[in-house]
């Protein structure tokens, strides 16, 4: 059979077409790292998203060597947390679901879209390999604010990256001839060992500790001035350790003493007028 050579033309055309659709497909769907929605988890009741241990603090937790897992909540008309930070050259797997009405959770610029449908949890995977900045939209009509709803997802550098969480437990009055002592609990949120410098500030005192925090683990700091030292008044203190600070202000002098004297008067004060109060109701029978 003799084809004619525009003919052949046309079927090599064709075919390079319809090869290129599929290698398409095949990238879009593989390449890119998306895993696409299934239906293996499990519902929960939108009511008591508040209640479970991976929604009720939307945050980024590491699960594996540059494996990581976001939790998000889509509501009107925010998404939690944001931003989301992740390192770069990761893979991360997005948990979302919603409270309240149907959402989505797109982020633009990739083809990750997923629809977010209240007390279902939509997960899919992407790997983000450069630093850079993704906004994150809601492509669902869920209210009057729907055109506000957006968030962002921030990508950094895997050397400026921690997950450090970084809590104080401090006094507010002391009394003078004891100490001023201030408890800092740091919590490094990542698998590897962290190794950063907690600084402290109690009025005019300074201090600096370096630590070596384990994956997944805490440490806890404590810092202390004698009240004397520190004289009668109010006097600020600070903790900061990476990108996380704490503050605050102590009180030193004799007012624990005068406001348990005054609490104690308060309380006399009341009985006295429960006394008179029963006294009245008496007479009048």
């Amino acid at each position: 059979m003799n084809i004619h050579t525009y003919e052949k033309l046309w079927l090599i055309g064709a075919m390079l077409l319809i090869v290129g659709f599929i290698a398409t497909i095949t990238y879009g769907s593989v390449g890119l790292g998306i895993a696409m929605i299934d239906d293996s988890e499990e519902t929960i009741d939108p009511s008591d998203i508040s209640d479970d241990d991976r929604f009720s603090d939307p945050r980024v937790e590491q699960v594996g060597d540059n494996e990581y897992e976001a939790y998000v909540v889509a509501q009107t008309f925010i998404f939690r947390p944001d931003p989301i930070e992740i390192p770069e050259n990761s893979e991360v797997t997005f948990q979302v679901t919603s409270p309240d009405v149907i959402h989505s959770f797109s982020i633009v610029g990739t083809n990750v879209n997923t629809m977010v449908i209240p007390g279902e949890v939509s997960s899919m995977t992407a790997e983000f390999d450069e630093p850079g900045e993704y906004g994150v939209i809601c492509n669902e009509y869920c209210g009057t604010g729907h055109h506000d709803m957006e968030g962002k997802i921030v990508v950094v550098p895997e050397e400026e990256f921690d997950m450090t969480e970084l809590s104080v437990d401090a006094p507010d009055q002391v009394d003078l001839g004891e100490e001023v002592s201030i408890t800092a609990t740091v919590t490094n949120g990542q698998l590897e060992d962290h190794e950063t410098t907690v600084t402290a500030e109690i009025g005019n005192e300074t201090f600096e500790e370096d630590v070596t925090i384990a994956g997944d683990d805490s440490e806890e700091l404590t810092f202390a001035v004698d009240a004397d030292d520190l004289g009668e008044g109010d006097h600020d203190w600070s903790v900061d350790v990476d990108d996380e600070s704490e503050s605050g202000t102590v009180t030193v002098g004799d007012d624990a003493d005068e406001d348990e004297e005054e609490t104690d008067d308060e309380d006399a004060a009341e009985e006295t007028d429960d006394d008179t109060e029963q006294t009245e109701e008496n007479d009048d029978e």
